[in-house]
Parts: C-alpha cells; sequence; structure tokens
C-alpha cells in the first residue's frame, strides 16, 4: 500500500502567498533533473568544441614561402618554419650529398655554402635564407668535370667511408676562398669543424693544400 500524500493534501507552508506555492518533491527533482541536464549539456557541448579548437591548433603547423638559389637553380618551396637547410635540401629537394651526423652542428658532415660562406645546414633554419644563393657538394662539379678540390680528394684519397667527405670538401672550399691556408697548421685550425672518423686528416690536409697551390 502507497503511503505517499498526495500533493492536493499538502498544506501550503504558513506565512506564504497562496498564489506562489511551493514545489514539491516531484516538481523539484523534475525542476533538478531537467537543469542538470542542461547544464552537463552545456559543460559537455563546450568541452567538445574546446577540444576541436585545442586539435585544430596543433594541427596548424606554422609554414612560410621561401625562394632561394641551388646550386644554380631557382627554388621556390613553402615549408614548416621549424624545417632546418639540411632538411630542406635532403628531404625537400633530394640533395642527399650533405650528410646528417650529428645534427647538432658538432661534426660539419652538413656544411655547405650559403653565399659563399660555410654554414652547418643542420642549425640553419630554411626560412631565413630568403633570396640566398646555397651550394651543396653536388653543385661544385662542372658536368664531369670534378671541382679541383674534388679532384684533389681522388688524388690524395682523403676518404675511406665517404661519409664526411661532402662536409670536408665544402668546408675546404670555404677555407681555401677564405685565404686561411698558409700552412697545414692553419688549414688544420680552420677546418678543426669537421670530424673523420676513420681518421684521413693528413691526406685531407693535403688534399686542400694542393688545390690552394693550383698544383
Amino acid at each position: 500500500m502507497s503511503t505517499e500524500v498526495p500533493e492536493s493534501a499538502v498544506p501550503p507552508p504558513g506565512g506564504t502567498d497562496e498564489s506562489s506555492p511551493a514545489p514539491s518533491r516531484r516538481t523539484f527533482i523534475a525542476t533538478t533533473a531537467v537543469g542538470g541536464a542542461v547544464v552537463a549539456g552545456g559543460v559537455i557541448g563546450g568541452t567538445s568544441l574546446l577540444g576541436q579548437e585545442e586539435a585544430s591548433a596543433a594541427g596548424a603547423v606554422p609554414s612560410s614561402r621561401v625562394s632561394l638559389t641551388v646550386n644554380g637553380a631557382r627554388r621556390t618551396v613553402t615549408v614548416d618554419n621549424r624545417t632546418s637547410l639540411l632538411d630542406l635540401l635532403r628531404e625537400h629537394f633530394e640533395l642527399t650529398g650533405s650528410k646528417k651526423g650529428c645534427n647538432a652542428g658538432a661534426c660539419g658532415a652538413c656544411t655547405v655554402l650559403v653565399d659563399g660562406q660555410r654554414v652547418n645546414s643542420c642549425l640553419t633554419l630554411a626560412v631565413r635564407l630568403e633570396g640566398v644563393e646555397v651550394t651543396t657538394i653536388e653543385g661544385l662539379a662542372d658536368g664531369d668535370q670534378l671541382h679541383p678540390l674534388q679532384q684533389a680528394f681522388v688524388d690524395q684519397d682523403a676518404f675511406q667511408c665517404g661519409y664526411c667527405t661532402p662536409g670536408q670538401i665544402m668546408s675546404g672550399v670555404g677555407c681555401i676562398k677564405e685565404g686561411h691556408t698558409g700552412s697545414p697548421q692553419e688549414i688544420r685550425e680552420w677546418m678543426s669543424g669537421n670530424i673523420c672518423r676513420c681518421g684521413c686528416y693528413v691526406k685531407i690536409v693535403r688534399a686542400v693544400e694542393q688545390t690552394a697551390r693550383g698544383k
């Protein structure tokens, strides 16, 4: 047997206006349930929308358009602002002669020339090179005619595994252009940023000397 008291039998609280009766238990529960659903829906909807906006913002990679000359050819590309010159050369232009060694500017395997100056391409942001001229190991030879320093490396047998060779040659070209070839000691000093794990330093110095002397 139900013990619930009919709503009509519940007297209004003392001292209240009959025109504004207090809400019944059922009315209160129904109102709370509906209100909670609305609030919950708003929170859930807001969270979902915010999550979508954050995901969209996170997925929007900042990029820039850059034009530069690489080995005599004008190239224009849109890249992620974080792209290094090394990755631009290897991954976008498929010029894989420049090697990724330490990727921290310590080994010199990635050395290229930017407007004639040698740089570690792994530490150089591509988007900062608008309008510059880049020369890589692929751009040194004139057709089948090797660059004098490339030929000197062959003559002096200045490589073993060859991994560091592109960076060594590009650094050597820069060293010669800068005039730092007065002695073997000076060459070693100005080529010290390039590491050869095979230990071909003596022959590398001889190759730079040969080219600097025009022999």
